[in-house]
């Protein structure tokens, strides 16, 4: 969705967060009418609603418009307006250097030397290159057809989730804090800047040092203000902020922060031995600076916990709404099955005068029963204001609804395998939603009667 389409939802958001806050109280997960219940796949790979239909837009090892391969475990993904009825999909690839079959560059890397060794952040001395990266797809909304394909980020490691930019681009992060040894050229952990454009090419490889090295999942910026928030995926990580000195120009540095909570120092959100934090219970904020930031010993997360620092149970993913922001928790909880947080910035964010009206932070859901909700990842937010989530749970993992009543419905099944949903993004029509499954390797195009379905939410 584009960032205007995203911003013209966005008054519906804090009701359908609310709302998710009621999975803890035992609201069933089919409360639809038996209209948009889910119906059975004869060919076995996706459950949807009546009406709604799958397209596999891209497979892994498919070979791509600049001939190179569709690398395998596509992750979070970001969706532009191009030209006419074109979309343009950033895809991440969660891939470590090894196996190499999910390389972009063949089962043998037979096709690297087609590539530019400076277009590879990490080359790995081309033995061991970096597989992780992004691809970028040309998706005509209008005929439903992949135009064409091409790798635009290569040589990173497990590229997770990212966010969208309101100068339009993609922020692509790695989930790695890998060191420089052996044959591993670059140390690892940190975000690339990828533009959104349909003419083929591979972004310059640049590493934002100044956001922190750590096991980054996802970002989210404020179009507002154009700080840019983080989640860690660490069963112990933080929320950071990172001012830039120049709004939109990452590269020129900035100031990176941790949150912490108000008058309750190195607090632990988790809910994991004992309750600590209760639902919908507003808490002040504050933000502390943390240096050293490009951390070699990976440990910025204790050093912030130590200074004070809120403490959270892997982080993923995250969305901005309209003056609020979304982050989910992945096994936050009593029962280690999720937790979505709502965080509204102060009037005056970044700001010598943000201690006179702080922000705010509020556990808005966490799920004690996994049929409803069980372990939520990705996010976003749909064109007609209902919540829609990611499961990765290793079972049987469901893209959940939310509507302003309150009731959690499901939207799709994976039926095919035990993989989770990931990278979920709705067109800037609303017309598509564009999913990844990740370990099949497939990304899809959902389309059907969005605004009928909606309806019956209401």
């Amino acid at each position: 969705m584009n960032r205007r389409t995203f911003i013209k939802q966005s008054s519906l958001i804090s009701i359908g967060f609310l709302a998710l806050s009621k999975c803890s109280l035992g609201i069933g997960a089919e409360q639809t009418t038996d209209t948009w219940s889910l119906q059975p796949d004869p060919h076995g790979y996706m459950d949807l609603p009546k009406g709604f239909t799958y397209r596999i837009i891209s497979k892994k090892g498919d070979k791509m418009s600049d001939g190179f391969l569709v690398p395998g475990r596509p992750d979070g993904m970001g969706a532009f307006q191009g030209k006419n009825k074109e979309v343009l999909i950033i895809c991440n690839h969660e891939n470590s250097p090894m196996p190499p079959l999910y390389s972009p560059f063949g089962p043998n890397q037979e096709l690297l030397s087609k590539l530019a060794l400076n277009k590879l952040y990490d080359a790995g001395q081309s033995i061991m290159p970096g597989l992780g990266g992004t691809t970028t797809l040309v998706y005509n909304e209008e005929t439903q057809k992949l135009e064409r394909q091409f790798l635009s980020l290569a040589g990173t490691y497990r590229n997770c989730a990212g966010g969208v930019t309101p100068w339009n681009s993609w922020l692509s992060c790695e989930e790695d804090t890998s060191r420089r040894e052996g044959p591993m050229e670059k140390d690892h952990g940190f975000v690339f800047e990828v533009p959104a454009t349909d003419q083929p090419g591979v972004a310059d490889p640049i590493p934002l040092t100044a956001m922190g090295r750590f096991n980054h999942e996802a970002v989210a910026v404020d179009p507002l203000t154009n700080i840019v928030y983080q989640t860690e995926d660490q069963h112990d990580g933080l929320i950071y902020r990172y001012i830039p000195n120049v709004p939109g120009q990452l590269l020129k540095g900035g100031r990176l922060q941790v949150l912490a909570i108000d008058d309750r120092l190195s607090f632990d959100t988790r809910n994991w031995e004992t309750r600590t934090i209760e639902l919908n219970q507003r808490q002040p904020v504050f933000w502390i600076d943390i240096d050293e930031v490009e951390s070699p010993e990976d440990d910025l997360r204790y050093r912030g916990f130590e200074k004070g620092a809120a403490r959270f149970a892997r982080g993923e993913g995250m969305w901005f709404g309209k003056r609020e922001l979304f982050f989910a928790c992945t096994n936050g909880g009593p029962k280690k099955q999720g937790q979505v947080f709502r965080y509204q910035p102060s009037p005056f964010e970044g700001t010598a005068k943000e201690k006179q009206d702080p922000g705010y932070l509020e556990l808005f859901a966490e799920s004690e029963d996994k049929k409803i909700l069980n372990m939520c990842d990705n996010l976003t937010i749909a064109p007609w204001g209902d919540v829609i989530l990611c499961e990765d749970n290793g079972e049987v993992n469901y893209i959940r609804g939310i509507n302003q009543k309150g009731e959690i419905y499901n939207f799709a099944c994976n039926r095919s395998s035990r993989s989770e949903f990931a990278g979920l993004v709705f067109s800037p029509s609303g017309n598509t939603l564009f999913v990844n499954i990740q370990e099949n390797g497939e990304t899809l195009a959902i389309t059907g009667p969005w605004k009928e379905f909606a309806k019956a939410l209401i």
